[in-house]
């Protein structure tokens, strides 16, 4: 086993590994393919499993409640309300059917506008919907997964949430990098994204789903190695780093980076995110920073 758990999630009293999985739903591949993909992730001890209705259409629960289906116990899942402005309970309960049992935390997805955050904390709001499926037994822990840090900072210091998610990572508004303390001193769980900027800082793509080309126009920088990604990811320390670990060569790749990981001095941390800027430009929108650098 190569991961052992080093840090409380948050007020959850769940010791989560420094790192997670995150969505390797790939329809392509199957259902069996994609699940034993992930069990070899909980096989070297990875012990945090994040999913959401939209990754491939509920496929990622799928693949999660597959998984699981045999050793539920000591893994801790987050899955998604993806339409915030709907009602709650469909979600929760279509969501539950696919993983086949209740997740550990239920978190409004892609909460990126405070115009969307404010009715989720209003009385009658989504907190107190899924404060309802709570008492229900359907989920224990809630939380607001963001790319604003705005959105962020309010959540972690509303005293509704008892997780967040958000960017972090060698391309990330510094404005996120803030908050990892402030959470902390809130006892709000970490679970940090784009460690590798949806793929665009270690290849030449515009994004998830997006094709790879090669080689690189000479305007763009190199791209940047796996090893650099991650080690400016866990330097910045969230409790988690969810990756996508999506193939056994990702998974190797990436494990190695987390068992060799040295924290980056400041002068070698500013310079992979000067080339990290090199590499993303010219690659599409980068949605997960609301303000340029």
């Amino acid at each position: 086993m190569r991961f052992t758990p080093r840090r409380e999630l948050g007020r959850t009293g769940f010791v989560a590994t420094a790192v997670g999985a995150g969505d390797l739903a790939d329809r392509a591949l199957g259902l069996e393919v994609c699940a034993s993909t992930l069990r070899r992730a909980l096989d070297a001890g990875v012990n945090v499993v994040d999913t959401a209705p939209a990754y491939e259409d509920g496929f990622s629960e799928e693949i999660v409640g597959r998984a699981l289906s045999r050793r539920r116990e000591g893994v801790f899942v987050i899955d998604k309300i993806d339409h915030p402005d709907r009602p709650v309970r469909p979600q929760v309960e279509a969501s539950v059917a696919r993983l086949g049992f209740a997740p550990d935390a239920f978190v409004f997805h892609g909460v990126s506008r405070m115009e969307e955050w404010a009715p989720l904390v209003a009385p009658g709001g989504g907190f107190d919907r899924l404060g309802e499926e709570r008492a229900r037994g359907q989920v224990r822990f809630v939380g607001v997964s963001s790319h604003h840090p705005d959105v962020v900072r309010a959540a972690i210091v509303s005293g509704k949430v008892d997780l967040v998610g958000f960017p972090v990572g060698a391309h990330v508004d510094r404005r996120y990098l803030a908050l990892l303390p402030l959470a902390r001193e809130r006892a709000v769980g970490t679970v940090s994204f784009k460690t590798f900027g949806a793929g665009m800082l270690i290849a030449d793509t515009e994004g998830y789903g997006r094709p790879v080309r090669a080689p690189a126009p000479a305007a763009r920088g190199a791209p940047l190695s796996v090893e650099e990604c991650v080690r400016v990811t866990l330097t910045h320390d969230p409790d988690v780093a969810l990756l996508g670990l999506s193939t056994p060569a990702e998974q190797d790749v990436a494990f190695a980076a987390v068992r060799d990981f040295q924290p980056l001095a400041p002068a070698a941390l500013d310079d992979v995110r000067r080339r990290a800027g090199e590499a993303i430009r010219g690659k599409g929108k980068i949605w997960w920073n609301p303000v340029p650098e």
